[in-house]
């Protein structure tokens, strides 16, 4: 089996790297922070992820990490990076990262004896990166030829954090965009062995793997925003039921159920900036993405919709506290990259009004955010108690199971962005308002 290694042990590269080396390969990751270095060479997780610490487990000493490019370059056959590709003023993704991995990585080809070299681009980029800037990087350092002496692949991961580990061996799809036929099998034989399902391996050009990467995140953003739509509609429209609505359009199987749900805008690490870059793209050769423009606006709008409901509450209940439960993007990580929490937070704050909340999992996230500004509760009932204004943001597990008991002892209003609570509205003194459906 090939060495692998792994540029880059954030919450992708280590659930990545801890994969192959589960699955037999010898894998070795590079990271700049020597904390992580030492973590995962002590055989702890480096970063919070569900099962990663049991795939580390699995893997034993055939994963090790390094602050040196070198030295795993020299102890690999194909390189997966891994590395953050933030987004730029312009919407576009920068490289940054990846050409100061790729420089340090192309050095130690120049220098290698080795024959040839395979280098994977897991990270999301613009298209027209890879073929226009990173593979003409690696051969004017490495002074070799593409092709001959190394091979490219673009290789992005669709995963969700909270669950990277599932994703990762059980994808629906591989994408594998690939400078020759020959760098494209070596990238589908690895899969063929990390897999635990049978997925669609997509072959294709490295641009056409670029465009499909951000298109296929804006039609899924596409797809949210307009179940969202559907919700508004429904709190309009009295007689209306929205779950039942969006049941209906995913069980059409051109549609599929598969985010088809009305509640809160689309946050996180990469939909939102994905669909940004997508109309950036577009935009480079005359193409106006109406469609990717509409859904950043409906996305905008589901958050003021949200925002407006809490303040016309506490405004006609004279209420000067609101509790929040659910911080995160969504449900199951810690992770508040674009997450509907911070603006209603900001615009609760705004106006005067005392915040406190809570997460299972974003405690520590949320006061490098807020600090003092807000107070942080140890539970859930707690949370509750600290205000007779209840807001729930994420469709958490722990919150779908929380005791109804909390909400006893009202008056209590209990504003629900996901619907999961619908039986609070039988419990005396407690006003249940669901967010998607109608209220006179």
């Amino acid at each position: 089996m090939p060495g692998i290694s792994v540029i880059g042990l954030g919450k992708l590269g280590a659930c990545a790297a801890a994969c192959f080396a589960s699955k037999g390969f010898s894998t070795i990751g590079v990271e700049i922070d020597q904390a992580c270095v030492d973590s995962v060479n002590r055989g702890l997780a480096p970063v919070q992820e569900p099962g990663l610490q049991e795939f580390m487990d699995r893997a034993g000493d055939r994963l090790a990490a390094t602050p040196d490019y070198r030295r795993a370059f020299e102890e690999s056959d194909i390189t997966f990076l891994i590395v953050p590709t933030p987004s730029r003023e312009d919407g576009h993704f920068s490289n940054e990262f990846l050409e100061h991995a790729l420089e340090r990585l192309s050095l130690a080809l120049k220098d290698s004896l080795k024959k040839y070299h395979l280098f994977v681009v897991s990270s999301t980029v613009s298209p027209g990166s890879i073929n226009g800037k990173l593979i003409p990087l690696v051969e004017a350092v490495s002074c070799r030829k593409l092709n001959r002496d190394f091979g490219f692949c673009y290789n992005p991961e669709f995963i969700a954090l909270g669950s990277v580990i599932k994703d990762t061996l059980n994808p629906d799809m591989v994408l594998i965009g690939q400078s020759s036929p020959e760098a494209g099998d070596r990238v589908e034989e690895i899969y063929r062995v990390l897999c635990e399902n049978t997925p669609y391996i997509a072959r294709m050009s490295i641009t056409s793997a670029e465009v499909a990467k951000i298109g296929l995140n804006a039609y899924v953003t596409m797809k949210i925003s307009f179940a969202n739509t559907l919700a508004s509609i429904c709190e309009k429209v009295a007689g209306t039921e929205i779950d039942k609505i969006t049941d209906a359009l995913g069980a059409d199987k051109r549609i599929s159920p598969y985010y088809l749900k009305g509640g809160l805008m689309f946050g996180g690490p990469c939909f939102p900036r994905d669909n940004r870059a997508f109309a950036a793209f577009t935009g480079q050769y005359g193409i106006e993405a109406s469609l990717a423009n509409a859904t950043d606006q409906v996305n905008q709008c589901r958050r003021d919709i949200l925002i407006n409901r809490i303040l016309a509450h506490v405004r006609t209940h004279k209420c000067r506290a609101v509790s929040l439960l659910g911080l995160t993007y969504k449900p199951g990580t810690p992770v508040m990259d674009e997450s509907p929490a911070i603006p209603v937070i900001r615009e609760l704050l705004k106006n005067g009004l005392d915040v406190t909340v809570y997460d299972p999992l974003a405690m520590d996230n949320a006061r490098k955010i807020f600090k003092d500004d807000i107070s942080y509760s140890g539970s859930i009932g707690e949370c509750i108690a600290c205000s007779n204004t209840c807001v729930v943001m994420t469709n958490d597990n722990a919150f779908i199971n929380m005791e109804l008991e909390y909400f006893r002892g009202g008056p209590r209003t209990v504003i629900d962005c996901w619907r999961i609570l619908g039986q609070t509205g039988d419990l005396e003194n407690v006003e249940y308002i669901a967010l998607g459906e109608h209220t006179t």
